[in-house]
């Protein structure tokens, strides 16, 4: 018998795992018919789930983690036992603010620092007070835009204005003159690039390498409820993403997520992202980052529950959290890797031993111990060189200036 599933999404290069185990037969070789319902909307997307319209759905890492803390409208506790990506998201700027950068755009990206104090000397040049489009309150791509302006002595409550907006309305808004500039997942900083409106200043890769993205979220009580359609889903999922990773099928999986009911993007602009040849601006060649987008290789999949309160450390020092030890608790159980290797227990795949790591500790591809199989994990330094130990959040925040 096959078993129903509604799963929702937002149009972007990131949902590229459930679309192709939809379209490439792994949700079908698990007895489960996905019905992926594309959203336009973060804040509608988790609606849908919280309120019961979807079983799970593609979702913004810190926003499982804010409603479960009830920080985002209706409180509901959320799990994520399953990791969809790492990084894949970019910061773009309107030309004439890009301008006041380092006249050499492949260094920009080489030196997110760098780049960061460039973009506080620029702040004071602008016209106004610029205006970053956001994609959610509560996603990586905000708490990583704080993270690297906050490096510079930038405060991103004063210095900036930062407006939430979905992202396929960024473009649109950028041309309108509404923002300055967004942070947000491909294809829609590609896009704008494309389109001669702006020019990338940093991308998420060389801010946190390997940062935490685009989590399947589930609603605690269902996940709990239905162990062997969790544990289905995520035997599906684990083959997709690994086709995903293969660079040979990039080219069906661009034609496939620009469809209009997946990203309705040229494939072109969403190829950039699955084989790591970012436009910087429109007039220059691609540069290579294989490294932007990640669905399987490295353990991308799995759940660390440290990478979890890496996102609640975040949401403390920007005050949107009250820090507790039970809020550090729920905000770390988010993250499930006892689901992760319950599913996966009969397969092959390597899977790592432990729960939590130091984040921001590995500068150099790393074996470690595995419960199945070799396992090396990638890169995963910050770009400011803090390492993050998540037994000791209270001394990590210490090492931060507080917030004004």
């Amino acid at each position: 018998m096959t078993t129903k599933l509604r799963i929702a999404f937002l149009p972007l290069t990131d949902a590229a795992v459930l679309a192709a185990a939809r379209e490439r037969g792994f949700a079908e070789e698990e007895r489960l018919s996905l019905d992926l319902l594309r959203t336009t909307s973060w804040a509608t997307l988790r609606d849908r789930l919280v309120y019961g319209q979807v079983q799970a759905a593609h979702m913004l890492a810190p926003l499982a983690v804010a409603v479960t803390l009830g920080l985002s409208q209706q409180p509901a506790a959320l799990a994520a036992p399953y990791k969809l990506n790492v990084n894949g998201n970019m910061l773009v700027m309107a030309k004439e603010f890009a301008a006041a950068l380092a006249p050499e755009t492949a260094g920009r990206l080489a030196d997110p620092l760098g780049t960061a104090h460039d973009f506080a000397a620029a702040i004071g040049l602008w016209r106004r007070k610029p205006v970053i489009g956001v994609v959610h309150r509560f996603s990586s791509h905000a708490l990583m835009l704080r993270y690297w302006l906050a490096s510079a002595g930038v405060d991103p409550d004063r210095d900036v204005v930062l407006r939430v907006l979905p992202p396929s309305l960024t473009v649109e808004a950028l041309h309108a003159g509404e923002i300055d500039g967004f942070i947000a997942g491909e294809p829609w900083g590609s896009a704008a690039v494309e389109a001669d409106l702006a020019e990338t200043v940093a991308v998420g890769e060389r801010i946190w390498q390997r940062g935490v993205e685009k989590v399947l979220a589930f609603r605690e009580n269902w996940l709990e409820e239905n162990p062997e359609t969790v544990d289905s889903l995520l035997r599906a999922l684990v083959r997709s993403a690994a086709w995903c990773d293969d660079p040979g099928n990039h080219e069906v999986l661009a034609d496939l997520l620009s469809q209009p009911q997946y990203v309705d993007q040229p494939a072109y602009l969403i190829r950039r992202a699955l084989t790591g040849q970012m436009v910087i601006k429109a007039s220059e060649p691609a540069i290579s980052n294989p490294d932007f987008l990640l669905f399987s290789r490295e353990a991308t999949p799995f759940p660390w529950r440290s990478q979890a309160l890496w996102i609640y450390s975040q949401l403390t020092r920007w005050g949107m959290a009250e820090h507790t030890a039970e809020n550090a608790a729920r905000a770390g159980a988010v993250f499930r890797p006892d689901v992760f290797r319950r599913a996966l227990a009969g397969s092959d795949v390597p899977m790592p031993g432990a729960s939590m790591k130091l984040e921001g500790a590995v500068a150099s591809p790393l074996p470690v111990g595995s419960r199945k199989g070799d396992l090396t994990l990638g890169p995963d330094r910050f770009f400011d060189g803090r390492v993050f130990d998540p037994e000791r959040i209270d001394d990590y925040l210490a090492g931060f200036a507080r917030k004004r």
